[in-house]
């Protein structure tokens, strides 16, 4: 990487960390902190404003996105981080649950991820790609598992509302670290890679193979919001632990979950053997539900089934995006993955908002982990009949800002190449985007046979 692109790189993921910072910090308090706010006896009003941040980041997600295109990266991602900062505010005043879920709702609508990644392609070239995305993967993992161990203490000493004031305190922040790190593009262009296409829109929707994934992706994150809609009640109430020693639970959890996740993913990826580890880490995640619903009778119980639950969320999160990326057409590798993320942030909405409400109707949590388990067993239906995919990754290349040759042609030569499954060559873009085997493709001459037609 160029010292430009590792301050993109670096920054932008930096930026994505912070986006979701603002709600991977309440997970694990919000239950508590908002059931004191009057009206938070009602925990389905409780439910809704923890998802009301999903509802709307999957309706505004795409459209900004888009819009990114339009008006310039850069702009939307201010207007995103101030709205971001606004419902932060509003969610730190909040007297009320009724006014947490607006500004819960203004905060979801500061929808930036997808600016933020066309941004990133905009400043890294397309062989370095694929890592500064990695960093931006890399850094949500880190303030997921961050976060889950410091929110109770950060909690116990500003509370809830002073969480929703650092995080609009460091929005703001970003604002200034966007204009003073981020370096502007030279040049703006569209992406398959990394957004949304309108055109390629359909196609993605009638994929079987994606839908599967988009339905796991809602399946995994509609439970992980249910489950921390009552978490935190559970450990205070059951467990018998105040909320400042919630960490005491979730840190160990967390890191032997990590732990036993990397040799699964990497098992799965070099071995060949990614759909047998993604159905294992489902029947994983099933058994843990339907435990967490049948027999949690005290805290190592707890313990136990929420390990057991962690494990198999960090495998199924690690393998989700590779297998898109494995199944979803070079062309459209972007538009499946918008309506992946669409689909895990409606999930947000719906697992907490369902959740709140049976807690509400039954008083116990028996309902909310059935239902999960139902999710899980569908899930499992769905990834049994899964193809197994081909152990491929993706590989781009530059052709020339100047290149005016036959695509189609030079398609067609670089798919016979040695170890090429899938290529096509995106004029517009000024890219190459290959499907390749992992080891033993000739790279060479897909280099050589891009740069002799540059030369023409």
């Amino acid at each position: 990487m160029t010292p430009i692109e590792l301050r993109a790189s670096l920054g932008l993921a930096g930026l994505y960390a912070l986006r979701m910072l603002g709600m991977f910090l309440i997970l694990p308090v919000f239950a508590v902190y908002a059931g004191k706010l009057p009206g938070g006896d009602n925990h389905t009003m409780v439910g809704l404003a923890f998802g009301a941040y999903g509802l709307t980041q999957a309706l505004l997600q795409l459209p900004f996105g888009m819009w990114s295109d339009r008006v310039g990266r850069k702009k939307v991602i201010y207007v995103g981080l101030a709205l971001f900062a606004v419902g932060s505010v509003m969610c730190a005043m909040a007297d009320h649950v009724a006014w947490l879920i607006v500004g819960r709702a203004v905060q979801g609508a500061g929808a930036i991820s997808a600016a933020i990644t066309a941004l990133l392609a905009d400043l890294t070239r397309e062989e370095n790609r694929t890592k500064a995305m990695a960093m931006i993967g890399g850094s949500i993992a880190s303030t997921f598992a961050i976060s889950l161990v410091a929110a109770p203490t950060l909690a116990a000493w500003i509370g809830l509302p002073g969480i929703f004031l650092l995080t609009a305190g460091l929005t703001i922040a970003a604002m200034i670290g966007v204009k003073q790190i981020i370096p502007n593009p030279t040049i703006s262009r569209f992406h398959s890679d990394a957004e949304i296409s309108a055109t390629r829109l359909p196609a993605v929707l009638r994929h079987p193979q994606l839908l599967r994934m988009n339905y796991g992706v809602f399946a995994l994150h509609a439970a992980q919001m249910a489950m921390f809609t009552v978490m935190p009640l559970l450990l205070t109430q059951l467990g018998g632990l105040e909320l400042t020693h919630h960490w005491w639970v979730y840190l160990p959890v967390v890191l032997v979950s990590f732990v036993l996740m990397v040799p699964a993913v990497i098992y799965g990826e070099k071995k060949q053997h990614l759909k047998e580890v993604f159905i294992f880490a489902i029947s994983l995640m099933l058994l843990a539900q339907l435990g967490m619903a049948l027999y949690m009778p005290n805290l190592t119980m707890i313990v136990v089934w929420l390990s057991v639950y962690f494990i198999a969320f960090n495998i199924l999160e690690a393998t989700q995006p590779s297998l898109i990326s494995k199944i979803a057409p070079s062309d459209a590798k972007g538009t499946a993955m918008g309506v992946y993320n669409t689909c895990q942030s409606l999930s947000m909405f719906l697992g907490s908002a369902i959740a709140g409400w049976l807690y509400q109707q039954h008083g116990s949590v028996t309902a909310i982990f059935l239902l999960c388990a139902a999710l899980m067993v569908i899930w499992l239906f769905f990834a049994a009949g899964m193809q197994p995919p081909l152990p491929v990754k993706t590989q781009m290349f530059h052709i020339g800002d100047n290149w005016e040759g036959s695509a189609q042609a030079l398609s067609v030569k670089l798919a016979a190449i040695d170890g090429v499954k899938e290529a096509v060559v995106l004029i517009d873009e000024r890219v190459a985007l290959l499907k390749v085997l992992q080891t033993g493709w000739d790279e060479a001459a897909a280099r050589q046979l891009i740069e002799e037609t540059r030369q023409i």
